[in-house]
């Protein structure tokens, strides 16, 4: 959520980063000032109330040292009209405040100035590519056939149990998955990443402090009886252990990574794109997560797009960086990379991670907060990388590594974990 203090000081410059976004927010920002200046109104209203009181029941107090007791009783006929005033003025400064928080979450983050303008994904930028594209044998196939032939994923079994998007996984399938998650969090523990397994479950404030709620309500599995969300990513339960807590400028950088299965209702996806392991309802995924200082987290987020690209390469899969422009980027957003992977069989890029600095908007949400050398209390930075998700990895996996034969040939460093190279 964006500050008050910016909207006051520079709501021209929100509303230029904002259009940046291809975000109009010329008519809100005019609202929430509009609704600030009534608010500080009241306040300054309800001070000069508060402090008549006061000097009123100074004055009775005297008076009834003198023994006046009926001038007393006629002043406290007036403290009573001004408490009765000192209510109204409340309960308008609390209307006001309630609708000036309603329209600041409809806010998004503003962009940083590295942000290029753009649309649309064709307007993202590539950072740079690496890894080498393969030559596939003439009867490749796409993971989905593979998967069926080889019956390591049974996307007809995942229907019957629940819905389209729910696939299992079988056999060397779902060993393939858990050395995956082992290699993932192998790599981020040895980065110095403090591994957590938070709940798949979060309530209304932990959606709302990373800023799935209200943005993305329609997107998540709500369990309506106890009013939970099911966790779209592990960023969401990872990122608000830290809700309302001041920390010491020692305590920084907090690094974490989480496993967790993930519950994406993806409303209005459909077509050949969604396929396979394209597009799930449920997925595994790694997750890593920083809190940092203002002044260090654009060098965290470097730090944390090269240790994925190293995970990525040592999977041995042809990969590109974007830098994702304006229009493509994320509500929450200040910032976003996103890495695609290769998939010879479908001759097309999948996205497998974004990682994103989100600057001070998530904190402000959450109250996360840090004492300055001066002890006054700012703002925190957060950060958060897929790393990785695992549908489209192991898509790719399938995909780019197989045979004439049909074979599946693992590269060395998941084979290490997997404990077999080959699935035939």
């Amino acid at each position: 959520m964006l500050t008050l203090k910016i909207l006051r000081e520079q709501p021209e410059f929100v509303i230029e980063r904002l259009a940046v976004k291809n975000f109009d927010a010329k008519d809100i920002v005019k609202n929430i000032l509009e609704a600030d200046a009534k608010r500080r109104a009241a306040q300054t209203s309800l001070d000069q109330v508060l402090a008549q009181q006061n000097s009123k029941a100074k004055e009775i107090g005297m008076l009834m040292k003198k023994g006046e007791k009926e001038a007393a009783e006629a002043i406290k006929n007036e403290v009573a009209r001004l408490k009765e005033q000192s209510k109204e003025l409340e309960a308008q400064m609390e209307a006001r405040n309630a609708e000036m928080m309603d329209a600041l979450v409809l806010l998004p983050n503003l962009p940083c100035s590295l942000v290029p303008e753009g649309k649309t994904a064709e307007d993202n930028v590539v950072v740079r590519e690496g890894g080498v594209k393969k030559e596939l044998p003439a009867n490749a196939k796409p993971h989905w056939e593979l998967a069926k032939s080889l019956d390591i994923i049974d996307f007809d079994l995942g229907v019957k149990l629940t819905g389209a998007g729910f696939p299992v996984y079988k056999g060397k399938g779902a060993a393939i998955q858990r050395a995956l998650i082992s290699f993932f969090l192998d790599r981020n523990t040895k980065a110095g990443y403090l591994e957590v397994q938070p709940p798949l479950v979060v309530n209304e404030a932990s959606a709302y402090a990373t800023g799935q709620l209200p943005d993305k309500e329609g997107q998540m599995y709500h369990v309506g009886l106890d009013n939970f969300y099911m966790i779209p990513t592990a960023e969401v339960p990872v990122t608000n252990i830290y809700r309302d807590c001041i920390l010491a400028k020692s305590d920084f950088p907090v690094k974490m990574t989480a496993y967790t299965q993930c519950f994406r209702r993806e409303a209005g996806s459909y077509g050949k794109d969604v396929r396979g392991l394209n597009r799930l309802h449920q997925f595994d995924k790694v997750e890593i997560v920083q809190l940092s200082l203002p002044e260090e987290s654009h060098k965290a987020l470097d730090g944390m797009v090269e240790h994925v690209e190293s995970i990525v390469k040592e999977l041995e899969l042809p990969y590109r960086i974007l830098r994702l422009c304006g229009g493509d980027m994320s509500f929450t957003s200040a910032i976003t990379y996103d890495f695609e992977v290769y998939s010879e069989a479908q001759q097309r890029w999948l996205e497998v991670s974004s990682v994103s600095n989100f600057e001070s908007f998530q904190a402000n949400r959450m109250k996360l907060r840090y004492k300055d050398d001066q002890g006054k209390t700012q703002l925190a930075h957060t950060l958060n990388g897929s790393s990785l998700a695992l549908p489209r990895i192991l898509a790719a996996l399938i995909e780019n590594n197989q045979d004439e034969q049909g074979r599946i040939h693992l590269p060395e460093a998941l084979a290490k974990f997997a404990g077999f190279s080959v699935i035939e």
